[in-house]
């Protein structure tokens, strides 16, 4: 059977592949502990469920608008607006299926065939193929260690390709956990401007952020530029609602009309049931965020120690999120020769999950997640120590 090239050339997403080996060893009755995927470990608040639930009580189960119903789309830039507390209209908004296929909307409108679009390494596993699936070209920069995985506007200058037209921000960031302060974000957005490089950035995670750094947006800057910035965000992260799959964007409403008629021709409107849950995630309590910010903090620091104490181990703390990225290659060797092989030999000799570096763009590393309990989160880095120590044999 013919597959089209673009498919054909297109990475599966690794950390869902780890998670897929994962389920397969535990189906053979293996007990498998997953520091792979990027899940909080905390239920999805009881008034967002109860939302859920009264939505099919009610019967509000038949098609909605493509961008999202009204009152939600108010929601979205009401929390938009929040950010730099003024009101944004509901037009500069609409919601998809996870802040994923926002991003993958936002592309698909944005690109012609040989666009580049700059991504910071270490990046999101998905987006460099959503970039070709785009027809876009991916052009990489990549950031060190030693300066906590952040780039400089020096750093975008130096790999500046003359068809730049789209630089991708993350922060905090899936790998690494690090994060831009508000001044380093201005002055990596206000480089772009000067340019005429269109920002798109993923704020993901701005709700877990940890003291004492502070939450950072280009919310100001789509204000100032709201033809040249779009900003992506969600709630699988900040509240528990992976599996919900409901994510938002703040564009011009030009933009916004485009990527209407992209999800109009392939997915139509996000489920109806999950649009009255969004909503009362948006505009009920928060408190619950408050507490699993919390316990991440108590857990990076637990796991932070830990992976530290390994001869030959670099790792930065991280800002944000719920990952470390720690450099490995000192354990690398003839049999285990990159970050690949590394996690393989872990998961099927000691039954712990992770994620190679090289499919964030960076081999050295390793991914951990701590969206895990305590016990269970030391006991899985004992187990990584002990194997690493006996060279996974």
């Amino acid at each position: 059977m013919r597959i089209a090239q673009k498919i054909r050339s297109l990475p599966p997403s690794a950390t869902l592949a780890v998670n897929a080996k994962a389920q397969e060893l535990a189906a053979q009755g293996r007990k498998i502990i997953s520091l792979a995927v990027g899940e909080p470990d905390f239920p999805t608040p009881e008034h967002v469920c109860r939302a859920a639930k009264d939505a099919l009580d009610h019967g509000f189960t038949r098609y909605t608008p493509v961008p999202g119903i009204p009152a939600l789309r108010q929601a979205v830039a009401a929390y938009f607006g929040g950010v730099a507390s003024q009101e944004l209209p509901m037009e500069a908004t609409m919601v998809s299926n996870g802040g994923k296929h926002a991003l993958y909307n936002l592309l698909q409108a944005l690109l012609d065939p040989g666009d580049a679009v700059f991504i910071p390494a270490p990046y999101w596993v998905s987006y460099p193929p959503m970039v070709q699936l785009a027809q876009g070209e991916p052009v990489i920069i990549p950031s060190s260690l030693e300066n906590n995985f952040l780039l400089s506007p020096e750093d975008l200058e130096r790999t500046y390709p003359p068809k730049a037209r789209v630089l991708l921000l993350n922060s905090p960031s899936n790998p690494t956990g690090c994060h831009y302060s508000q001044d380093e974000l201005d002055a990596l957005i206000g480089w772009a401007m000067e340019r005429d490089v269109f920002v798109i950035s993923d704020e993901i995670y701005d709700q877990l952020v940890y003291p004492p750094a502070r939450p950072s947006s280009a919310v100001r800057w789509w204000i100032k530029f709201p033809d040249r910035v779009a900003v992506v965000n969600g709630l699988s992260k900040s509240m528990a609602m992976t599996g919900w799959r409901i994510g938002y964007v703040l564009a011009h409403p030009d933009l916004i009309k485009a990527m209407v008629r992209i999800q109009g021709q392939s997915t139509s409107n996000v489920c109806s049931i999950v649009q009255k849950a969004a909503l009362a995630a948006l505009s009920g309590p928060m408190e619950s965020i408050g507490r699993m910010r919390e316990a991440f903090v108590r857990r990076r620091d637990l796991a932070l120690a830990t992976i530290c104490s390994w001869p030959g181990v670099k790792c930065p703390k991280p800002d944000g999120a719920f990952y470390l990225f720690p450099r490995m290659d000192a354990f690398f060797s003839k049999t285990m020769p990159d970050s690949a092989a590394m996690c393989t030999r872990i998961l099927e000799k000691v039954g712990v999950a992770l994620v190679p570096g090289a499919a964030f763009g960076d081999d050295r590393c390793v991914r951990f997640s701590y969206a895990l309990d305590d016990e269970t989160l030391l006991t899985a880095l004992e187990l990584v120590r002990n194997a690493l120590d006996r060279g996974v044999n």
